[in-house]
């Protein structure tokens, strides 16, 4: 597979994104880990995951756990592979989502991802959603305090709007790698991160970039025009918007969520798919 940079370390062009797999609705095990085992075997190196990716308060990190297990039990080379996780959003277990960005906290959740994903230093940590009840310098300069304490290789944010994608690359120094943001044909208000992230060079990581759990089956049926291309190619609507998404800018590393091994498998193909200028003009036009 082609591959694209974070930091200055190359990933594959689609990364898996792991919260279908921990949270409602989510497969067995064995499944999941099918899932994880058939991203690596087609070349995906870029994982991504949460600690607030799980069911139940007592479930906390399920999803880290899943993916640093499969990915130990993989009989190939994963020595290529970067997880990245993020810290600053809580799931009580009801169903729910709190913030908690304060820096004694994230400075928590990062040591139980360390401890969850079994390693000294976590590949990529990101904020994971801004907490109005604390200044957002204060969130972000925990991170970089985690960067400059070894205990991250790469530092991101996620959720973040122009102003906050300056502010952080401003207090990390520089070093601010990665925005990761909604983007779909159903969700283009991220435009102006995409375009900033190009600007700087900074990877722009697409969650939910067909749509999200409920809405990705549907994306042909909704947005006729992805469903006209993706016949004219003989691939899926799915595909599609992923190749719309990457030629978008070479930032962009879309990290669609999958359960099946078949769907992972359809999203990696997205890479090799070229459209027309005038086939993403169409899209854009959507």
């Amino acid at each position: 597979m082609q591959t694209r940079r974070i930091g200055d370390t190359q990933v594959s062009t689609i990364g898996l994104g792991g919260m279908p797999m921990s949270i409602e609705g989510r497969p067995d095990e064995q499944r999941s880990v099918a899932t994880i085992h058939a991203a690596l075997e087609a070349g995906v190196t870029l994982f991504d995951t949460a600690d607030a990716y799980h069911l139940t308060a007592n479930d906390v990190g399920h999803n880290e756990s899943l993916i640093a297990g499969a990915v130990a039990s993989y009989g190939g080379d994963t020595s290529d592979v970067l997880i990245a996780t993020k810290g600053g959003h809580l799931r009580p277990g009801d169903g729910s989502w709190t913030l908690n960005g304060s820096p004694e906290y994230l400075k928590q959740a990062c040591d139980a991802s360390l401890q969850r994903l079994g390693v000294e230093a976590i590949g990529l940590y990101q904020f994971h959603r801004p907490d109005p009840k604390v200044p957002y310098a204060d969130s972000v300069g925990a991170i970089r305090d985690l960067l400059d304490a070894g205990k991250i290789r790469y530092a991101g944010i996620s959720n973040a709007n122009p102003d906050q994608i300056r502010l952080s690359n401003e207090i990390l120094g520089g070093r601010l790698v990665s925005v990761q943001n909604q983007f779909s044909p159903a969700f283009r208000s991220s435009e102006p991160e995409l375009e900033l992230c190009a600007e700087l060079g900074i990877a722009f990581l697409p969650w939910s970039p067909l749509g999200g759990i409920t809405q990705a089956g549907e994306l042909g049926s909704r947005f006729a025009v992805f469903a006209e291309v993706a016949k004219a190619h003989g691939v899926s609507p799915q595909q599609v918007s992923l190749a719309w998404a990457l030629a978008k800018a070479p930032v962009v590393i879309p990290i669609p969520g999958s359960s099946r091994p078949e769907t992972i498998r359809d999203s990696v193909a997205a890479a090799d798919l070229k459209l027309s200028a005038e086939e993403l003009s169409r899209l854009d036009a959507v």
